[in-house]
């Protein structure tokens, strides 16, 4: 993020095409927030945005996938897909070892970080473990309207202009509604955040 500063332990790879983001403490004992964006980089207004990825397991993993600008005082943000594999149901699950996988994930809409900002927001039972292997979350942007799917299928529709140039974010936080991770989060690669693809297609 722009106001913060990076970690020097290793949590991340592509490998076999894929960019793989995982849990890992830090050498303070820390579990600690990764962000991949194109803030500086690439900025779109209006389009269809998509990725295809497979989510980390563990009681306070946050993956997200967004759209995002910091333009003086506004936030402008379409979440595309937010996950918490530690939230409670239908959030996530636990396995009989005590691990939390992700099941829910939600597209949220903030025209700002003010109150009052939030457009709109569907928590999203996929009915399957999301750790488990790669699915697509996608929003298609129009001037006057979003539509946001999983794997092809409609799940949210919002009916708001938002015109703001927008750049990509991808992360792996911690926190929020999936809680605080511990013991039982899975550390290293075999736990990642695995993207096999991010897109941006612009309206002709």
């Amino acid at each position: 993020m722009w106001y913060d500063s990076s970690n020097a332990t290793k949590n991340f790879a592509v490998e076999d095409g894929k960019l793989k983001i995982w849990p890992q403490r830090d050498g303070n004992g820390n579990f600690f927030n990764r962000t991949v964006d194109t803030d500086g980089k690439y900025y779109q207004t209006y389009g269809y945005f998509e990725i295809e990825a497979k989510l980390p397991k563990g009681k306070g993993t946050w993956p997200a996938f967004w759209l995002f600008n910091h333009i003086d005082s506004r936030r402008p943000e379409m979440d595309v897909m937010e996950a918490y594999a530690g939230g409670a149901a239908p959030w996530g699950f636990t396995d009989s070892s005590g691990v939390s996988h992700p099941q829910a994930y939600a597209p949220t809409v903030w025209k700002g970080d003010q109150e009052g900002q939030l457009v709109g927001s569907r928590q999203f039972d996929t009915g399957t473990d999301l750790s488990a292997g790669f699915h697509k979350y996608a929003v298609k942007w129009e001037p006057n309207k979003q539509t946001y799917y999983f794997d092809g299928k409609e799940v949210l529709t919002l009916n708001v202009t938002m015109g703001d140039p927008m750049y990509i974010m991808l992360d792996l936080w911690f926190g929020s509604a999936s809680g605080s991770p511990d013991n039982s989060t899975p550390q290293g690669k075999t736990n990642s955040y695995e993207v096999n693809y991010v897109r941006a297609w612009k309206f002709k």
